[in-house]
């Protein structure tokens, strides 16, 4: 297995940099990856990045980490939940994945209390990839039926009624395909509306790999995973510039997760002493150093270095 990570500690410790802890606590955390092709041993290959983009308590969003892997397992997600450990994530309350593979077993193992939540996007672009293109606008409609339910048991039934109408005997895969994820699906029903809306939504990790991708785009392939990672830094590094606030939902989102979770959702430290001091950092210095250190690597390598491509 071979991964490129920036986000390793001892890195930014050999560059010489002085490594900041996280938050001690994150209500929700998107994982995410994108395709990138790049030049492996004489070939070029498809190689996933993935991208882990957390919400501070405060409602702020802070990138934890970026990794390339050629394939995504139990084994690495480990490795991956281990690392924002040491690094002073106490606790994750949510958790939003889209289905990787070995996910849930490797959270539980480092933060058993968490939530793993499929996101619902996902869940919705995966059904449209059954069907034909003149009749995905029909099917989305219909799928809201399930998302859309009061509770998980509304949503039970009316995914039996898809399945059992006209959209579900065109296209069985579909529903089939909401049945081997139910399980990480009814978590959402147990949220109310308000936080539905920012996991359903997904905005921030969707437009995070919006820019990432059109970046990639123009490029074609490259030549290293470091040539990869150094272009991918600048464009988070710019992207962490622009946000500046909190979504509109999140103070209502905020109350609901102080009574779901209890004394989770205001732990800030914890054990973590050295967090302490990290937390009384301005928060334009924080997330600043939050990113550079999640990208540590590319930042005193390759920052020194023209930004050039064969």
């Amino acid at each position: 297995m071979t991964a490129a990570n920036l986000g390793a500690p001892d890195r930014s410790v050999a560059a010489g940099g002085r490594t900041p802890h996280l938050e001690a606590m994150y209500p929700l955390v998107f994982f995410d990856a994108l395709r990138v092709k790049i030049r492996d041993e004489g070939l070029v290959r498809n190689k996933a990045v993935y991208v882990a983009l957390g919400v501070t308590p405060d409602g702020t969003k802070d990138i934890l980490g970026l990794w390339i892997e050629t394939s995504e397992g139990a084994k690495f997600w480990l490795r991956v939940m281990n690392e924002l450990k040491n690094r002073g994530v106490g606790d994750i309350l949510i958790a939003v994945v889209d289905g990787l593979k070995g996910f849930l077993e490797a959270i539980n193992a480092v933060f058993p209390q968490t939530t793993v939540q499929t996101c619902i996007v996902h869940l919705i672009r995966n059904s449209m990839e059954f069907a034909s293109y003149k009749d995905r606008k029909a099917i989305a409609g219909a799928l809201k039926t399930i998302y859309r339910a009061s509770t998980a048991e509304v949503a039970k039934e009316a995914l039996e009624a898809f399945d059992g109408g006209h959209w579900g005997k065109k296209y069985p895969s579909i529903a089939q395909g909401w049945r081997r994820n139910w399980e990480q699906v009814i978590p959402f029903f147990a949220f109310p509306i308000a936080v539905r809306r920012i996991i359903y939504t997904t905005n921030a990790i969707e437009s995070l790999n919006a820019k990432l991708r059109r970046a990639v785009r123009t490029r074609g392939h490259f030549p290293t995973d470091d040539a990869a990672m150094k272009l991918l830094y600048l464009v988070l590094r710019q992207v962490a510039g622009e946000w500046k606030m909190a979504s509109r939902e999140w103070c209502e989102a905020k109350n609901q997760f102080a009574i779901m979770f209890d004394d989770r959702s205001s732990q800030r430290d914890g054990n973590l002493a050295p967090h302490t001091r990290f937390l009384t950092v301005p928060l334009a210095v924080r997330r600043k150093s939050t990113v550079a250190h999640a990208l540590s690597t590319a930042r005193y390598r390759y920052l020194q270095q023209p930004l050039t491509f064969t």
